[in-house]
């Protein structure tokens, strides 16, 4: 069942305008992803660019080798040395146990559109998985949410390690409280027949003495490395050298990215839309590496770092030689990795949509080919009597999202005899009609009077009201089969008032499902841009 995401009020006009008014955002962007002269045209830019793909898929098969990757996996990376091969990219951050579903829907959209592309296009395509893995936000990423066997939401979460929160996200290694915190999410899980299989797949990625960011990989490896899923972890040492050049235009060009974004922000704020980033006049979009992460700044012709302060020579020379010291922000993490990869496309959420907006002046500034932006598939995965509760009372999916029982009254009312709810519309039509012309014609008697008519016709509305009021508390006495659906189903959809493909991780999904649940969105995941989709498994 589809629904339009303009219905949805936590979509942006710019998410929104993206798949249903290109035209209008069509300056800010590289080429129109819904148009097959858009793909055919960034293909030939993507393979005439300058890259070092045997470099790059030598990086890539270390990582895998470290992880066992899959064969599949290992055979689409390879393919990075090819020159004609060309990329469709996604990424997240290495949320606990895979993070929220919308991890998993960005990578299976990116696995599809790899398929398609490679199909109709006759191009050796790869789908890459870029693990965030130098950002340093533990809250973000230390914690799963999950539904128990009564729908309630359950959180369970990591304890914080040393350096958590100061250093990258791959530098924390997990330790013995991860084995607790598996045991945790297996107590709160409802048991079904692919929880034993999951619990000993999780414990395989996730052990003491694994780094965070490297577990998230394993795990996601261990659910779609079969299907050709090359997973990069961005944080990987051995990459840097082929990305300094980057890090060099950037101290010698320092602000400039942040003008450039800055510029774009102000023309997309200008005409209607909002900016994502604001970026700091000072800062570079750089990081400095040296056991925590921190933000590089500029004062003139001298840098500082912490309390350090360096000339722009030495800051360039530090680049050059210890690359793996430095670590891009949110606006030149994409030119990094379109400097790795031949990406033709990145598959953004919502969110990301409107900061990519603001970078194409520095794709160019860079000399890199801006690629094309595809919206993630966006879902709401149900059972199937909340799916036939939906059909059969035509609700709205967005209207379950309020944490209160409007909806609920309103269908309710809906089920009321139409004799009882005609009955109670005359008496109030009625009583406001025959009050009405009483107030009129007082005056003329007494105009004292007017006053207490009103009063009086006020107590009488207030009466009804109180008595509709009650009629519908009856109602919900009567059908509390239905006040269940309701709630069951808004549980599914909207837990704890925020959208499910959010607020819950997808391995309560393969414990719910199973292997069943990757087959079927891998075999049928709508892409339609501007569509959430309702579906069953």
């Amino acid at each position: 069942m589809p629904v339009d995401v303009r219905r949805f009020p936590w979509i942006r006009r710019l998410a929104a305008d993206y798949a249903f008014a290109y035209d209008s955002l069509a300056p800010f962007f590289a080429g129109n992803p819904s148009e097959r002269v858009a793909w055919d045209g960034m293909i030939v830019r993507a393979q005439a660019h300058r890259r070092r793909g045997a470099e790059v898929a030598a990086v890539v098969a270390q990582q895998q080798r470290r992880r066992a990757a899959p064969p599949a996996a290992v055979a689409a990376a390879e393919r990075l040395a090819d020159p004609r091969t060309v990329a469709i990219v996604t990424g997240q951050q290495a949320g606990l146990f895979g993070g929220p579903l919308f991890t998993l829907l960005k990578a299976l959209t990116a696995l599809t559109l790899a398929d398609r592309i490679a199909r109709d296009h006759q191009v050796p395509t790869v789908a890459i998985f870029w693990i965030d893995a130098e950002d340093h936000d533990w809250e973000e990423v230390s914690a799963c949410a999950v539904l128990d066997a009564e729908l309630r939401r359950r959180v369970v979460r990591l304890p914080r390690p040393p350096g958590a929160g100061e250093v990258p996200v791959a530098s924390v290694q997990l330790d013995q409280a991860i084995g607790v915190v598996i045991d945790e999410l297996a107590g709160v899980l409802a048991p079904t027949e692919f929880t034993a299989t999951l619990l000993t797949w999780l414990r395989n990625a996730y052990r003491a003495g694994a780094g965070m960011a490297d577990a998230f990989g394993r795990w996601l490896e261990m659910v779609l490395g079969d299907r050709g899923l090359v997973v990069y972890d961005a944080s990987d040492a051995a990459a840097k050298p082929l990305v300094r050049e980057v890090f060099a235009r950037e101290i010698a060009t320092p602000g400039e990215t942040a003008r450039l974004a800055a510029t774009a922000g102000n023309v997309l704020v200008a005409h209607g839309y909002h900016e994502q980033v604001t970026p700091h006049d000072d800062g570079l979009a750089l990081f400095h590496l040296d056991g925590v992460r921190q933000p590089i700044r500029h004062h003139g012709d001298r840098f500082s770092i912490g309390q350090s302060t360096l000339t722009a020579e030495a800051l360039t020379g530090r680049a050059l030689a210890q690359p793996a010291a430095f670590s891009p922000n949110v606006l030149l993490r994409p030119i990094v990795q379109d400097t790795l990869f031949p990406t033709i496309c990145y598959v953004a959420g919502p969110n990301e949509l409107a900061y990519l907006a603001q970078l194409g002046a520095v794709y160019e500034h860079f000399g890199v080919p801006m690629p094309l932006f595809y919206p993630r598939a966006s879902i709401t995965l149900v059972e199937s009597a909340a799916a036939r509760f939906l059909a059969r009372y035509d609700l709205p999916l967005e209207s379950l999202q309020p944490d209160d029982e409007a909806a609920l009254n309103r269908l309710l009312e809906q089920q009321l005899p139409a004799t009882v709810e005609a009955a109670l519309q005359a008496a109030s039509t009625a009583i406001t009609e025959r009050m009405t012309a009483l107030i009129e014609a007082l005056p003329a008697l007494d105009p004292t009077l007017e006053g207490a008519a009103r009063s009086a016709l006020g107590r009488m509305e207030h009466d009804l009201r109180t008595l509709h009021g009650k009629v519908i508390h009856a109602a919900k006495r009567r059908d509390d089969t239905l006040r269940r659906q309701f709630a069951r189903t808004r549980a599914q959809a909207f837990p704890d008032g925020h959208p499910q493909e959010r607020a819950i991780g997808f391995v309560y999904f393969l414990n719910k499902y199973g292997p069943a649940l990757v087959d079927r969105l891998a075999a049928e995941l709508p892409l339609d841009m501007g569509q959430h989709w309702v579906v069953t498994i």
